[in-house]
């Protein structure tokens, strides 16, 4: 396989796969008018963003906008715009609006901080899109509140639906949806780890994963059973 199409189609799979599951998220969004659905659904249009950045990157080439986009939405928003969703699915509502209250004045001043950051494109691990590129202090470090927040909601709240779930033996496919959801919504970070220990294209083969993995698990969670249409 050619080192073009691992830089630029790959990330262009994730990009479309990731677009297509948003479609469905906001559809159902527009059919149930349920805040979780709404942030589930601009997390994952963040998630399409950058890996439609990191296709830009490896087909065209470097350019600092790509860069600024891509680091934003793909490597710092995308987990805790994604948690959010999960937050105000399992929370109380005010709890919900606090935390949201946080991660939009974080967003803002992550938005200012990466927009303002001086650049450097050799810095980068292999070539490939990295945080690497960032020279200027106080903005990679806001990075892992971002993520951690994200996947601990995202991952811990899919892993929970599916352990009440399986407690109350309904709903099985809701189950296997969010279990699916839970190991998808961890594939990207795994990736970012392997690329940062030099494996190549790591991340963006995490990242197609998990895009995969929590489509199918959504579908799957919300496809109706035949006790729900009998009801």
């Amino acid at each position: 396989m050619s080192t073009q199409l691992l830089d630029g189609v790959l990330p262009l799979m994730s990009s479309l796969v990731t677009f297509l599951f948003a479609f469905f998220v906001f559809q159902r969004w527009q059919q149930r008018h349920r805040l979780h659905l709404l942030f589930w659904g601009i997390g994952l249009l963040f998630y399409g963003t950058g890996g439609a950045m990191e296709a830009y990157y490896g087909l065209v080439g470097w350019h600092p906008l790509v860069f600024r986009i891509w680091y934003l939405l793909g490597a710092v928003l995308v987990a805790a715009w994604l948690g959010q969703g999960t937050v105000f699915l399992l929370m109380r509502r005010r709890l919900a609006w606090i935390l949201f209250a946080i991660l939009a004045v974080g967003s803002l001043y992550a938005t200012y901080k990466v927009f303002s950051a001086t650049l450097d494109p050799t810095l980068m691990l292999g070539g490939e899109l990295s945080g690497g590129a960032i020279t200027s202090s106080g903005v990679r470090i806001l990075t892992p509140f971002f993520n951690i927040y994200g996947v601990l909601m995202l991952t811990g709240g899919a892993a929970y639906s599916a352990w009440i779930f399986w407690r109350k033996r309904v709903l099985l496919n809701r189950v296997i949806g969010n279990l699916f959801i839970a190991v998808g919504a961890m594939a990207p970070g795994f990736g970012g780890a392997f690329q940062r220990a030099g494996m190549p294209y790591a991340l963006y083969i995490g990242e197609f994963l998990g895009a995969v993995l929590m489509f199918i698990g959504f579908m799957q969670a919300t496809r109706k059973t035949e006790a729900e249409t009998e009801d």
